[in-house]
């Protein structure tokens, strides 16, 4: 059975205290690669590394009905600035623990034991799909190239995040 390409929204988030939208590398790399996947960006946005400004930007996305997936990058490290995980974990109705193993197993081929620094993680909160991966392009290019392509693609097989979407906010 033939399957059809469905887009799906997708919002963007930078946390850096030194990005702008002229600097924002790991931002433009994901823009990218959404936009040449046929997804639309519903949002973009950077924001400083403070816990609150992230959550409050997140939660806005979540509450929004038009926006399925929500994807940041920066502050998932371990200095005292990044706080990425904890603005999102308390959000999240459901973690995806298999993002963050995943990840890490495949940026380990690039990076060797560097990507226990990494707190990358994912999850779903009202219906909405949340991936928090770390700043650098080269970790941005990993997941979506990696992991997020095929499983936000609803003819992915055998199962894909797309065909999820109708039933997250079942109870």
């Amino acid at each position: 059975m033939k399957r059809d390409f469905i887009p799906i929204n997708i919002a963007l988030l930078t946390i850096s205290d030194t990005r702008t939208s002229d600097n924002d590398t790991s931002g433009k790399i994901l823009r990218e690669r959404v936009v040449a996947e046929n997804h639309l960006i519903a949002d973009q946005k950077i924001v400083i590394d403070d816990i609150y400004q992230v959550r409050a930007v997140v939660s806005s996305w979540i509450a929004n009905p038009d926006i399925q997936a929500v994807i940041t990058t920066g502050g998932t490290g371990l200095t005292g600035r990044d706080g990425t995980p904890e603005a999102v974990e308390v959000l999240l109705d459901k973690e995806i623990a298999g993002f963050g193993e995943l990840f890490r197993q495949i940026s380990f081929q690039d990076i060797k034991t560097s990507t226990i620094q990494s707190r990358a993680i994912g999850g779903v909160a009202n219906g909405t799909f949340i991936f928090c991966l770390p700043g650098s392009s080269g970790a941005c290019k990993t997941a979506w190239d990696d992991i997020l392509k095929q499983q936000f693609d609803a003819r992915h097989r055998p199962c894909n995040f797309v065909d999820l979407m109708p039933r997250l906010l079942e109870k």
